[in-house]
């Protein structure tokens, strides 16, 4: 049996790489960075997949040497999902770049250490962005522009960290594949609502989000994201590949209101801010700030490298947004 240290088990994503992992015959070493959530994840995992005994857990931290080299010493395989993320500008960038860098460069020196001979690094789309500014056509060998005017903190830290992969790969006896979604969505497997993508569709249901901003780039349904970083793992074609997993199209935010709107969630409102309102914003609210590398752009990502390799068809954009409406509304149901 073999087994995958899968960093960042208790996020959004590492969540359903961990079932898709065991659902496939892996065993899963998940790392967190307190032991104390173990038990918690467990849980929230059998509700979907039944671990029989192939889950476990180690602590591990982005920033601290300590136990790396322990904990990928008896597995086959690396999986590096754990990233900060957050859509507020912090006050200093290496919030966000140190510890994605650090973190992916800690991963990779352990398993190289280890022997392993394959590690598949969860990336994004925004790696890809050229020089931020729109109407940008992007595939495997995009890069965004890190010193580019509206390259933002985690933008660059995506960028930073991926580029530091593939050059520690470079003159190595290393596999390395990153997955590139766009902002991902789907079904959460716990009944958090506090990261980015849940918080968001939190916001559009109960019509606290008044406006949507006019942006447009490739989607991902985390279900698919977990998928791809599963099957990469062993697909000889995907060796030194930066796979794009989303859409076939790139999609609007209004879309996305317009679509609960016809479903039937009456708060939802489809209305658009004004680009001039959000750029102005952006000079008080870091938020604000935040989405201008996106405000009254257009990215557009080519998933055909992906399609082929894994002869995959990506989940309808109408299923992803309303499978992610539905379990964003089964949790407040039940907090009622």
């Amino acid at each position: 049996m073999k087994k995958v240290l899968l960093t960042g088990i208790s996020g959004y994503i590492g969540l359903h790489c961990a079932a898709e992992l065991l659902q496939q015959g892996y065993a899963v070493k998940g790392s967190v960075r307190s032991l104390s959530k173990a038990e918690k994840l467990t849980d929230t995992i059998t509700k979907f997949v039944d671990p029989k005994g192939k889950l476990e857990f180690c602590e591990l931290d982005l920033l601290k040497d300590d136990a790396w080299d322990e904990a990928v010493s008896d597995c086959d395989f690396v999986m590096h999902v754990a990233s900060p993320f957050f859509s507020k500008i912090p006050k200093d960038e290496n919030e966000l770049i140190k510890p994605a860098v650090e973190g992916t460069q800690r991963a990779l020196k352990a398993a190289h250490k280890a022997g392993i001979k394959r590690v598949v690094l969860t990336s994004s789309m925004v790696a890809m962005l050229g020089d931020v500014k729109g109407d940008e056509n992007i595939d495997q060998n995009s890069w965004t522009e890190v010193n580019a005017k509206n390259a933002t903190a985690y933008l660059k830290s995506k960028t930073l960290a991926e580029k530091s992969a593939w050059e520690f790969v470079k003159e190595k006896d290393m596999e390395l594949v990153t997955i590139h979604p766009g902002p991902v969505y789907g079904p959460s497997l716990s009944d958090d609502l506090s990261g980015e993508s849940m918080t968001l569709f939190k916001r559009i249901m109960t019509g606290e989000l008044k406006q949507m901003i006019h942006a447009s780039i490739n989607m991902s349904d985390v279900r698919d994201v977990a998928k791809i970083h599963v099957l990469a793992l062993e697909n000889e074609q995907a060796t030194g590949q930066r796979l794009i997993v989303a859409t076939e199209r790139a999609h609007s935010y209004q879309e996305i209101t317009e679509l609960l709107k016809t479903k039937g969630y009456e708060k939802v409102s489809t209305k658009v801010a004004p680009n001039f309102m959000v750029k102005f914003l952006a000079n008080f609210n870091s938020e604000m700030k935040g989405m201008m590398p996106y405000v009254g752009k257009k990215y557009e990502g080519s998933v055909m490298a992906s399609k082929n390799i894994f002869n995959w068809e990506p989940i309808p954009f109408d299923k992803m947004v309303l499978d992610t409406a539905k379990s964003v509304e089964n949790v407040l149901n039940s907090e009622c």
